[in-house]
């Protein structure tokens, strides 16, 4: 009999392309758009079920749409907006993966699709190791997409299918091209679903208050004012509006005061206060269940498709982590994740909590 697979088709390009080889390999592949926004204005939503729509109907499966949209609010919204309150600057695709698409979706491809597996169009890999599912960057390397999949457990990994992690971006889009997928040439989707195309300082308005306040030098002289805390970033230089003060360089954001209500700028891009020799991190989650050891080196990410950064990690008494860099980075911003690697392999991932400066 064969296997059922569940596939999460987005209307792009990538999971087209996945439901295609899972059909192709002799799955009995079911399609499933997940809705997890309510304003479609926003994600583009009844566009993108047209594609689902078009490339289903081609590829000759069938197609069904699900709504997640509360346990998205309750999961992974109100979190984001909780990050932004205290200050920091949240991934939501990473909550929104382990959450929604490797928790909810999955739970709903079990028990009501009655599926065998769910699939994505994620650029990961998947092995076996000592017994336990192991997940491995796609081959891709421009598209690797493990540092937004480092929240998921040996169950969830051990349920899932990643048909395209072993190619390149240019090979899927050239097989969605001579199978006429509709989805062949689309664009891909970037930044944030529930954003979409609006601007981020009008969306993020229309949850959280605007406290504007005072934008100070790194010596406490007035040379600006912000809009509000959470619609900046360290590291930040565009978008400050205080261009030509001071010895007349650019200004970088290199703290927030939320007592005070006052964002600290800096106006050196190789200034110490915005680098970070260390950091201290909660919500630790290691894809094999436990870490390598108690202390172990590896390399690890801040931000998705970074260069890899050498580090050494120690586990507290409490789970927690406390990660030193080889060497000093720049802009590490608390509520990112840092996600860990061996090689090929993705260890897990943690929130960034506290940063140690230089």
């Amino acid at each position: 009999m064969k296997k059922r697979v569940a596939v999460g088709v987005s209307g792009g390009v990538d999971s087209s392309v996945a439901a295609l080889r899972l059909k192709q390999e002799g799955y009995d592949v079911v399609g499933i758009f997940m809705k997890n926004w309510e304003d479609d204005d926003g994600c583009t939503a009844e566009n993108d079920y047209a594609d689902v729509a078009s490339v289903c109907n081609k590829i000759g499966i069938p197609y069904y749409t699900v709504n997640f949209s509360e346990e998205y609010y309750e999961r992974v919204f109100e979190i984001f907006l909780t990050q932004y309150q205290k200050g920091r600057t949240p991934n939501p695709d990473v909550l929104c993966n382990s959450e929604i698409k490797f928790k909810a979706f999955l739970d709903y491809a079990l028990t009501v699709v009655k599926a065998d597996f769910i699939a994505t169009g994620h650029y990961a890999r998947k092995a076996e190791y000592n017994g336990k599912a192991a997940l491995l960057r796609g081959l891709d390397e421009s598209k690797d997409q493990t540092y937004f999949l480092c929240g998921l457990n040996q169950y969830q990994l051990s349920k899932a299918l990643f048909p395209i992690g072993e190619m390149k971006k240019s090979a899927v889009r050239q097989i969605a091209s001579e199978y006429a997928l509709r989805t062949a040439d689309k664009k891909d989707s970037t930044g944030i679903c529930f954003i979409g195309e609006k601007k981020f300082r009008d969306f993020l308005a229309n949850y959280l208050p605007n406290q504007p306040g005072l934008i100070r030098s790194v010596d406490g002289q007035v040379v600006g004012e912000h809009l509000g805390l959470m619609y900046y970033t360290l590291g930040q230089r565009r978008g400050l509006g205080i261009g030509g003060t001071g010895n007349g360089g650019r200004w970088y954001v290199a703290a927030k005061d939320l007592d005070q209500n006052e964002l600290i700028v800096v106006q050196d891009a190789v200034h110490p206060l915005l680098f970070s020799q260390a950091f201290y991190a909660t919500n630790v989650n290691f894809i094999s269940g436990s870490p390598p050891a108690k202390a172990f080196e590896c390399t690890l990410k801040y931000r998705h498709l970074q260069p890899d950064r050498k580090a050494k990690v120690a586990v507290q008494d409490d789970g927690n982590l406390y990660v030193e860099f080889f060497e000093p980075q720049r802009a590490v911003c608390p509520g990112q994740y840092a996600v860990f690697y061996d090689g090929a392999v993705c260890l897990g991932g943690a929130e960034i909590d506290k940063t140690v400066g230089v």
